[in-house]
């Protein structure tokens, strides 16, 4: 799978950590960064390549980390096609994905562990979206706010 990754200082360990793991699962990983520690970094400035990415290739996904995964989170939400969640358990992320189809996770690196990290990466990557009818119509009624909101 096609895997779209960035972080800031706080996230930038793991994100290491975490491409590594990835690519020896077979995964193709484009980094949007950091791609070195800077203390003085913005979240912004590496959340915002990912979600547009995502946005522009719909196979795949994007990995987001940063200390609480909020502020990662609330820049690729404004990005249109994406639908991003801070993950904080392998229950909620199943959720979001089969229920939701979150095509981006954003990781709070300052309390996962590289392990929680990585259980949280797979079953992002391997769940599929729940195709029941309640589902497409709730998403398609977030598709018709997105292009009210976000002309």
């Amino acid at each position: 799978m096609k895997i779209f990754i960035g972080a800031d200082h706080r996230g930038y360990p793991l994100k290491e950590a975490l491409e590594a793991y990835l690519l020896e699962k077979g995964h193709t990983i484009e980094d949007k960064g950091a791609f070195e520690l800077n203390p003085t970094d913005d979240y912004p400035d590496f959340a915002y390549p990912v979600a547009k990415a995502v946005a522009e290739d719909s196979s795949a996904r994007g990995i987001l980390l940063c200390g609480s995964g909020m502020g990662m989170d609330v820049v690729a939400n404004k990005v249109r096609g994406v639908r991003a969640t801070v993950g904080y358990s392998k229950d909620a992320i199943h959720h979001a994905r089969a229920h939701d189809d979150i095509n981006v996770i954003t990781l709070a690196s300052d309390v996962l562990s590289e392990e929680e990290v990585k259980s949280f990466v797979d079953t992002f990557l391997t769940t599929d979206l729940d195709e029941g009818e309640r589902h497409r119509r709730r998403l398609e009624k977030v598709r018709v706010i997105e292009e009210k909101e976000m002309k």
